[in-house]
């Protein structure tokens, strides 16, 4: 945990500049920082923690279908967006400090064997918070989530959702 704050602080902003500054957060849905600083934010909300905290249960309150629009705006781990280089700025830094920039032809297909087979099954991409870990262990966390069922799946993409919202926030209060 940091005791870093965030800038500009969440707490002092009008809502149209918290969501500027703050609406990327979660992929391509602004909605989720809309509703954070609806839900009233304080002093306790300018560090990366407390503002996770408010921003991840918004998302983890709403209904299925507003929470299934945030997992389907997350792109495929090492997929075809990667490769055209057509992700957000958060999502290439993520991808690659994973070395999924790095992978073998055979690991791409895999990659791409095993993001067809989930978006199959759940509708949805995989998507998983990838800060320390690696290709060969997002791999294998992509086989054993595939046997979820797609309810205990949407709620495990939410709970990854909110964790990469956390580190977002955090790489930004470290600078």
């Amino acid at each position: 945990m940091t005791d870093k704050t965030l800038t500009p602080r969440p707490s002092r902003l009008d809502k149209a500049s918290f969501v500027a500054g703050y609406g990327d957060i979660y992929e391509h849905s602004p909605w989720v920082a809309e509703l954070a600083w609806d839900s009233g934010l304080d002093e306790r909300h300018d560090t990366p923690e407390h503002l996770a905290e408010v921003m991840g249960r918004m998302l983890a309150e709403a209904d299925a279908e507003s929470q299934l629009t945030v997992i389907r705006a997350h792109p495929d781990l090492a997929g075809k967006a990667a490769l055209a280089g057509a992700l957000t700025d958060d999502s290439t830094r993520e991808q690659a400090g994973a070395g999924l920039d790095q992978c073998s032809p055979e690991e791409l297909a895999r990659f791409e064997r095993l993001n067809d087979a989930y978006k199959t099954k759940f509708g949805f991409p995989f998507v998983m918070a990838v800060k320390d870990s690696d290709r060969f262990a997002i791999l294998v966390a992509f086989e054993m989530r595939l046997k979820n069922d797609p309810g205990q799946e949407r709620r495990t993409a939410v709970e990854q959702i909110n964790r990469i919202a956390l580190l977002r926030l955090q790489a930004r209060a470290e600078g």
